[in-house]
Parts: structure tokens; sequence; C-alpha cells
């Protein structure tokens, strides 16, 4: 019944947050004669905070068209290469017709980025997507809004979630032989479970594994994010934040974490930051600051655009992560797409790097957290293992922002690049002996013997270079 009445008042304020926005841009434009009256960017600057509080904020767009690699202008085709009921496995396609380039581009490593599904959209990661561009191909989960997925797409668990990631995972190392996956906040917990599955069958893993700012042990450091987990019973979750989508869904009937109930326990947290930031974007309109104005408009587009969350998922991740710790217990146990139970056994990792990242004022997932899957990993060697703190940082800032990009993307761009294929690697030894030993052969020949070199080049030499560098290599 609250979901419905949200929506009612929401459809109610629609048109009045149009009038708004029309009535903030008649008394700026220069052309209204109101508009040159003392008060007119005061009661412009009034409309446009009444619209921007009102409006419905859609899901935004990634909308990276272009990114430079090594100062080359790069083409950016976003395309969806998987798409499942509840995601949308999401490629950032580069193209470039500079020759050079392009043989970069094609040699650069493989990510898949996993994005939260714990409130907003995927394109939070904007700036994570394009920064990685420059060096990686670049594959995200784009988790859908369960409003929108029909009941007929059936219910949507934890187990999932793990299920997903495994599939992505498989996908692109049937297409390169391998890959690197970087989980954000939430993810890291299902990704991890994931990666243990997969290790546990004997299956081939990613060979890097980056987990940043999530709850892997949510007992040390508790934030008020994991105080309300654990102060709360599972039934009051049940009870007092899940209800039905209302019929003016495609997803009528799901039974759901709505977004707006999300939306108001981020605001919860810091109401006076928001508070602040709403009357700072109302004096900057009225001294005319474009540029601050607009930097406001940009964060809270992306910030209040929430997505609904299937129940099932919602209330299986709290009892699993903050409640039961099942993770760092060893207790769970995850039900395959085939209907087999399999236990979770991070320690079954080995042949996957781990890097694991915190921010120093990271309010959301507190200080050791994230840290706590070196612990968990045990049969990654010790020098396969890396862990960054990032200084001054809060949640945001380990994947998005200034820190993001000077402080944790070169360490983790090296990490990556550290643990490219072996097999590949040896291939690229052979290949460029090779070259060089056919750039010195036809020098040497035509130089002291051309009859010989004329006769030498009848016969098959790229057998017979093979021959000479495959001892070497």
């Amino acid at each position: 019944m609250l979901y419905q009445i949200f929506e009612t008042q929401r459809s109610i304020m629609e048109p009045f947050s149009d009038l708004a926005q029309a009535a903030a841009k008649l008394y700026s434009n220069p052309l209204n004669p109101m508009a040159q009256t003392p008060l007119a960017q005061r009661v412009s600057a009034g409309y446009a905070l009444m619209h921007r509080l009102g409006k419905d904020y859609e899901k935004p767009e990634f909308g990276i068209k272009t990114v430079k690699v090594n100062k080359i202008e790069v083409a950016i085709h976003e395309r969806i290469e998987i798409d499942k009921p509840f995601c949308e496995l999401r490629r950032f396609k580069r193209f470039s017709d500079d020759a050079a380039t392009l043989s970069l581009l094609k040699s650069q490593p493989v990510v898949l980025i996993v994005a939260p599904l714990s409130g907003h959209y995927a394109t939070l990661l904007r700036d994570t997507v394009k920064t990685m561009l420059q060096d990686h191909k670049v594959y995200i989960t784009d988790w859908k809004n369960a409003r929108l997925v029909p009941l007929s797409d059936g219910e949507f668990h934890l187990d999932d979630y793990v299920n997903y990631v495994q599939e992505f995972i498989r996908h692109l190392q049937s297409i390169y032989g391998h890959c690197h996956v970087v989980s954000v906040c939430q993810p890291t917990v299902p990704v991890l479970a994931a990666v243990s599955l997969m290790a546990s069958r004997g299956e081939k893993t990613p060979l890097t594994m980056t987990m940043m700012g999530g709850p892997i042990d949510a007992r040390k450091s508790p934030t008020s994010v994991n105080n309300l987990a654990t102060n709360k019973s599972f039934e009051w979750f049940e009870n007092n934040v899940i209800y039905r989508v209302p019929p003016n869904f495609p997803g009528a009937g799901r039974r759901v974490y709505p977004g707006f109930l999300q939306y108001t326990g981020f605001v919860a947290m810091n109401p006076d930051r928001h508070a602040n930031s709403h009357y700072d974007y109302f004096k900057d309109l009225i001294k005319g600051d474009d540029a601050s104005a607009e930097a406001h408009r940009k964060f809270y587009d992306e910030y209040n655009a929430v997505l609904d969350m299937d129940a099932d998922y919602y209330l299986e991740t709290i009892q699993t992560v903050f409640q039961d710790f099942k993770l760092v217990n060893g207790t769970w146990d995850v039900k395959g797409v085939d209907g087999k139970v399999e236990r979770v056994r991070p320690q079954d990792i080995k042949g996957t790097a781990l890097m694991t990242v915190e921010g120093e004022l990271d309010d959301i997932s507190g200080s050791g957290q994230t840290r706590a899957a070196q612990d968990l990993c045990t049969g990654v060697p010790a020098s396969e293992r890396k862990h960054l703190e990032v200084a001054g940082a809060g949640h945001y800032g380990i994947f998005s922002g200034r820190r993001w990009r000077d402080m944790v993307y070169p360490q983790l761009v090296k990490f990556i690049t550290s643990h490219a294929p072996k097999a590949k690697a040896k291939s690229a030894v052979s290949k460029g002996v090779a070259v060089k030993a056919a750039a010195k052969t036809p020098v040497k020949a035509s130089a002291k013997a051309p009859a010989k070199a004329v006769k030498a080049s009848a016969k098959p030499q790229g057998a017979v270079k093979t021959k000479r560098v495959t001892p070497k290599a």
C-alpha cells in the first residue's frame, strides 16, 4: 500500500515539477522583461530548486562516447553482450582507425566490472569504467530495476547473483581465454563466492580478483549500515521494507525493496550534507555560477536515480552477509543452476591473484571489512596478494573522483598488468626472437653471398626459423 501511495503522490507532483521548471526558465530568460527585476534571479533559482526536489529521476546513461588511449581519441560503442532477466552484461567496445592504437587495444587485458546491486544503477561507476577503458577491454554488470521485470521471469535470489557472475566470467574466458574481475562494494561477497565455487570444481578462474570497499566481514569496524542490519531481525525487514510493485509497472505484483525507501535511507545517513548541498546549489544559481550548478545537477541526477531490488535477493543478503556472516564462518551453501548445492570455500582459490582496496574514511564498509578477504583466501600465495588503503578517501572516493584516478587506478592497472597470461607472454617473446632472426638472415646473405641468399629464399624459411627459435624459447 505504501508503494502505491508513493506513486500516486509522485504522479500528482509531476506536473507541478514541470511547471516549476518552466517558471525557472521564464524568470531567467533575458528576453523576458520580468527577468530584469531585482528578485528575478532568486525567483528563478527557487523554482529551479523546486523542480529538482520534485522531479522523477530515471536511469542515467553511461554517456561515454570517447576515451584517450596513448593520447589518441578512441570511439566507444556501448552494447549489450548478454541479456538476462535481472541483468545485462554491457560491453564498451573501442574503435580506432590508427593502426598502432588498434594493435594496442587488441593486446590489452579484459576486465569484468561487477557493479553493486544495492540501490543505485551501474552508472554510478561511470568514472570507474571511463578510466579503465584507457588500458582495458571493459565489461560491466548492469542490473535491472526489479519493478520492470515481469513475474513470469521468475524470482531472483542471492544464489542467482552468484550464478550470473560465474556465467559472465565463463563467457569472457570463452572469448579471450582469460579475464580479470573487479567488484565494487556489495558484489565483493557474491564475486568471492563465485570464484570460490569455480576453484572448488577445478574450473579456470580469473587471473586477478580486485575487491573494493565491500562487506566481506561486516563484523569489523561496523558502520551505521551494519548496525541497522544487525539490530533489526530478519522478520522486521520482511514486514517493514518489502512491498509489492503497483499495477502500472511491468513487474506488477513482484515483492521488492522499493528504491524510494532505499533513497530515504541514503539521505538519512547524512541529512545535513544534502541540505547544505541543495542550499549551495540555490546560491550558485543566484550568483550565476553555472559550472558549480551543473556539477550539482550531474551528481544528484546519478544519486537520486534508484532501482527496486527483488525481495528474495535483498533479504537473503541481509541474512547471509550482515546477520549470519556465512562467508567468514564457512557455512554458506549456494544452489547452482543445475540445482546442486555447494559450500563456498575461498581457501580453494589458488590461481587467482587478490587485491583488496579500502578507503580510510569509508562510512559504508568500515576499515578491515574488505581486507578480510586476504585471510579467507589462504590458498593464494602471499606474493600474489595485495592490499591498498586510500588515505583520506570515503566510500565513493575509492572508485570515483580524483583519489580513484590518482591513487587507486595506477596501483590497480599495475596489479592487472603484472598478471598477464604467461603463455601469451612466452608466445610474444618467441615471436620477437623469430622476427629478429628473420631480419638478420637476409641482410647477412645479401652482403656476403647473393647467390646463396636467392637459393635460401626458395626454401621454406619459416620452418627453418621455427627450428632455430624454439630451443631458445
